[in-house]
């Protein structure tokens, strides 16, 4: 904020110095002995001859040019009504000590507020007391806000995130993989029988062009191999003629253990710890807890001495600390590549026991043709009913509805 000094006040009444030369200049040229009686010559003729509107001619100084518009005394004047000048002009005013920059107090600010009628206090009325100037607006309590929809994370994105990160802080290394896999990774390599009912057509998603992978390790698909045909460790196999050229074929994968399988068979360290968060895919009809694509959890644990004791505690913590309840089930299972093989279930407060996925030790009819000869427990679970557990979700499609109002509406927890 800027305003005129006492110097600056004076010209705006009297007007420039150098404007008043010219005009006694105008009646025609005066003798310097004569000009120097005039108030303020000396800054005038200064400032007149910068402009050049004078010049001296011997003991005379003679008018060049008479000023129309003035930038400096019109400034003068705005400024004086609280107006903005130029940059430039100001400059000039200011070197001439004709206007100062006033530093805007809050008396000065909260004068300014007087008499207006405003919606709120602010700290300069409440200090300098001139609140009691002003009228205020009065305060409906009962009136609704408008509500703003802030940028936010997907809610359910943002579980994903919440139970990788506790995870990785837990010790787990991350596993990741390809959408697509061999029924040699995604089966095979799980001790599950290529006759087996859920690589049914009906239940796994086949790629059609190309439909198969060109290459595999022969000699780890020959450990499979005789795994399947003649058994392992004592064990009888399952005991048919083993299909190479089915172990190629290419499907989207349908479960998280091929990831497990894979990890198991590369660069495995023991003891060790591994999860993954994956999308799988399974023919299946849509209802509120079955999706035909879908997240799974998946993890192992690699050491000597693990049991089934340890695996049951690992599947309460999963449901305790994930799906956020204590209403937890055990409940016997199958699986062809685990024994013991267990399933978890909880309670869902609306959709009463559902199964959260399975759970086992790994064979040895599977492990050992991987290289791995020390126990290895193993889960697999639906994260995404996990996920309805734990965000109080009563349809597995709201997890990732396109549905603004939903998204919106809905908290977003982690």
């Amino acid at each position: 904020m800027y305003q005129l000094t006492e110097e600056g006040k004076k010209y705006l009444r009297f007007g420039l110095p150098e404007i008043n030369l010219a005009k006694m200049l105008e009646k025609g040229p005066l003798h310097i002995s004569e000009a120097q009686k005039m108030d303020g010559f000396g800054i005038a003729f200064s400032w007149a001859k910068k402009k050049e509107w004078v010049r001296v001619d011997g003991s005379r100084i003679i008018l060049l040019e008479m000023p129309k518009h003035v930038e400096e005394q019109e400034a003068l004047a705005a400024i004086d009504k609280g107006e903005d000048v130029p940059a430039n002009i100001l400059k000039i005013l200011i070197q001439r000590k004709l206007v100062a920059e006033v530093r805007d107090d809050a008396r000065r600010r909260a004068e300014r507020l007087a008499g207006k009628e405003l919606a709120g206090l602010t700290p300069d009325l409440i200090k300098t007391g001139l609140w009691k100037n002003v009228a205020l607006k009065e305060y409906n309590v009962s009136v609704i806000g408008e509500k703003k929809y802030p940028g936010k994370k997907q809610h359910y994105l943002a579980f994903l995130d919440y139970v990788r990160s506790k995870l990785v802080s837990l010790g787990f290394a991350e596993m990741t993989g390809p959408l697509v896999e061999t029924e040699f990774w995604n089966m095979d390599a799980l001790y599950m029988p290529q006759h087996h009912a859920a690589r049914d057509i009906h239940d796994a998603y086949f790629i059609k062009e190309p439909k198969y992978a060109t290459a595999l390790d022969k000699k780890l698909l020959e450990k499979v191999k005789k795994s399947h045909e003649k058994g392992v460790a004592g064990s009888r196999g399952w005991e048919y003629q083993y299909d190479i050229q089915k172990a190629h074929r290419l499907i989207l994968r349908t479960q998280g253990t091929v990831l497990s399988a894979k990890t198991l068979a590369g660069d495995l360290k023991v003891p060790g710890k591994y999860f993954s968060i994956m999308r799988c895919f399974r023919y299946d009809v849509i209802d509120a807890t079955h999706l035909p694509d879908f997240y799974q959890v998946e993890g192992i644990i690699v050491d000597k001495g693990l049991n089934f004791r340890h695996l049951a505690g690992v599947l309460r913590m999963f449901a305790r600390e994930f799906a956020n309840t204590h209403k937890i089930k055990l409940v016997p299972g199958y699986f062809p590549f685990t024994e013991p093989s267990v399933e978890l279930h909880v309670k869902h407060d609306a959709l009463g026991w559902i199964e959260l996925g399975g759970a086992g030790i790994f064979r040895p009819e599977m492990t050992l043709p991987l290289g791995v000869d020390v126990p290895v427990l193993a889960w697999g679970l639906g994260i995404d009913r996990i996920g309805m557990c734990n965000m109080g979700i009563n349809d597995i499609r709201d997890l990732f509805t396109h549905d603004l109002k939903k998204l919106r509406e809905t908290r977003v927890v982690y």
